[in-house]
């Protein structure tokens, strides 16, 4: 049923396309509408709509109608479950998980490793302390 859902889905969406990209923009007969004198307003006046954008508004309420049930449906029952034929990934296993989360040490390896570093010591820093003259009153800023 869920296929059936789908394959409706998909010709709505390419019907809807097709008739959207077949219309007129209204932005079209703008440039008529100063000085062609063909049309009473900028954009062309619409009496009454044509049967493409009557056929766009009902594929579009369709389109909409389907979303929902369809998310209604995977809601309830869950995503739709795969085929037992997977081709290919028929063969494949997922892989255990370790047992315990410790770091892995690599046997012998071609890759240098770099050195472990834990903390800086609190003496050996390359930049020197700020002086501060404790005399000296901090300098006021510039009044304009």
């Amino acid at each position: 049923m869920f296929i059936l859902f789908s394959v409706l889905y998909i010709l709505v969406a390419a019907a809807m396309i097709v008739l959207i990209l077949m219309q007129r923009g209204a932005g079209a007969d703008a440039g008529s509408g100063f000085g062609g004198g063909a049309s009473a307003t900028v954009f062309g006046a619409r009496g009454s709509s044509s049967f493409m954008t009557r056929a766009t508004a009902v594929l579009a309420a369709l389109f909409f109608v389907l979303s929902l049930g369809m998310g209604i449906y995977l809601g309830r029952s869950g995503t739709p479950q795969p085929a037992a034929d997977l081709g290919v990934m028929s063969g494949a296993t997922v892989p255990a998980a370790p047992a315990n989360n410790a770091p892995v040490k690599p046997v012998a390896s071609d890759v240098p490793q770099a050195p472990v570093v834990t903390a800086p010591a609190a003496n050996n820093t390359d930049v020197p302390a700020a002086k501060q003259d404790a005399t000296r009153a901090p300098a006021e800023p510039a009044k304009k």
